[in-house]
């Protein structure tokens, strides 16, 4: 004896249902969206904004200061992830804040010029991801929030006069300088990318 098979009928939802279903869900994110406003502010690069202090606030623009002795437009945190150098180049060009466009990575010339040994701003010492980190100062100027070394965009350069695959950075505790392979396959831990841009542009 064949087995029967009852007619295929598709199931309709019922649009009260559907309505219901529509309902909660819009609910659900719209609770999440209050509940993570750090993530909705999230830039690129994945890192979420950690807040600004001191002076960086006090521009009356919580995500850049401006040095007033150079008036060079920095952001107000470095992006609070590894990243290697040509990442870090990347992240500055696409970076898109305070209604400018034109961000690019620092030079070695213009991080130094922020270097106060006199100065303590509160930040973080991380390494990996933005979740590991552990409260640390930093002697920069304008309180930028900073987690790690940042890359410059200045390369070493060979005998030849041409980049020799290295490239600079500075570390904003010990106030100098070193340089680094600039891709893989070696390490980058601890790097960071800290934008800055022309303000009078």
């Amino acid at each position: 004896m064949g087995l029967i098979r009852a007619p295929y009928r598709p199931y309709s939802w019922p649009m009260h249902d559907f309505r219901n279903h529509f309902l909660l869900a819009f609910a659900a994110l719209t609770f999440f969206a209050a509940a993570n406003p750090a993530r909705a502010q999230s830039q690129p690069g994945g890192a979420a904004a950690p807040p600004s202090t001191g002076s960086a606030q006090e521009t009356g623009a919580r995500d850049y200061w401006t040095d007033p002795s150079t008036g060079l437009m920095w952001v107000g945190k470095d992006n609070g992830r590894d990243v290697s150098w040509k990442g870090a180049v990347k992240y500055c060009r696409n970076l898109r804040l305070a209604g400018y466009s034109d961000w690019r990575l620092a030079t070695l010339s213009e991080l130094e010029g922020i270097y106060d040994k006199n100065v303590n701003a509160p930040g973080l010492a991380r390494l990996g991801g933005p979740a590991r980190g552990s409260d640390f100062t930093w002697h920069v100027k304008g309180s930028l929030f900073l987690t790690g070394n940042q890359w410059s965009s200045s390369q070493r350069i060979d005998d030849r006069g041409r980049p020799n695959g290295y490239a600079w950075y500075f570390d904003f505790n010990e106030g100098r300088s070193n340089d680094d392979p600039t891709g893989w396959p070696y390490p980058f831990v601890g790097r960071r990318a800290l934008c800055v841009r022309s303000s009078g542009k």
